[in-house]
């Protein structure tokens, strides 16, 4: 616990069994009361390290994508009554220390969402991240900015940290399945006036490291226009988008 909160992390993996030890091993257990893994049909023998770890853990018989893994995070996290739940990717790019950071932002009721932002320190470059994707970063996020009307330093971390009442409140059930998931989240949070802070962090790009090819890259920055231009357009009331209705808010499912 901190700050008298539960806190636990979540790991939604896919073929991650090369870097799923090294990343449990780091985690903060002085302050993270649980962690869970979702395995989204992994090829490999991620679930067989996890459950030698201790790690409990939740398989799909199918692939549902990155976004269809974090429905089920959230909502196994939700079931464990967690009051602060930390996305951390299983695959070593993010390093665990910074979780009691995060968490307690949290905690403290700073911030319904925190983001470990790989830009602010300038570092990202450094940890390896190819150029192509530096500067698709860089003006997606500059895209996002006017869009949503923020100065969020980056839109596209796979570190979070999140509030219950933010997972509860939200209709992640509306999302896409795919990785514009993440991005949806944050805009979704922004609409409906949650609190959005970020802190740094390092990044680590390795061939282990999961990372998304040309292609999947290609696709997901169109669907982060897709979804900032849906934002702007429900906030001048010209569209109602299912991402953006409160219809049934809380229920994250498959």
């Amino acid at each position: 616990m901190i700050h008298g909160k539960k806190v636990t992390v979540v790991l939604p993996a896919y073929n991650a069994a090369t870097t799923l030890e090294k990343t449990f091993q780091e985690i903060p257990f002085d302050v993270v009361d649980a962690v869970l893994m979702v395995d989204d049909a992994s090829t490999d023998n991620t679930v067989v390290v996890a459950r030698q770890l201790g790690i409990t853990t939740f398989q799909h018989d199918r692939n549902l994508g990155y976004g269809g893994n974090q429905k089920t995070c959230y909502r196994e996290a939700l079931k464990l009554d967690s009051d602060v739940v930390i996305m951390l990717h299983p695959d070593y790019q993010y390093t665990p220390k910074l979780i009691g950071a995060m968490a307690s932002l949290i905690a403290i009721d700073q911030y319904d969402l925190v983001l470990g932002s790989r830009i602010i320190s300038g570092g990202a470059l450094r940890g390896g991240m190819p150029l192509y994707k530096y500067v698709a970063n860089r003006f997606l996020t500059l895209f996002e900015n006017l869009m949503l009307g923020q100065k969020i330093s980056e839109y596209h971390t796979g570190y979070r940290a999140y509030s219950k009442r933010l997972l509860q409140s939200l209709p992640l059930q509306n999302n896409s399945d795919d990785f514009v998931f993440d991005n949806e989240f944050i805009a979704q949070a922004v609409y409906f006036g949650y609190r959005v802070g970020e802190i740094s962090c390092p990044t680590k790009y390795f061939p282990e490291a999961s990372s998304i090819n040309f292609r999947r890259s290609v696709k997901y920055g169109l669907g982060v226009l897709r979804t900032a231009l849906a934002y702007r357009l429900a906030k001048w009331n010209l569209i109602r988008h299912r991402i953006f209705t409160t219809s049934s808010p809380g229920k994250v499912t498959n």
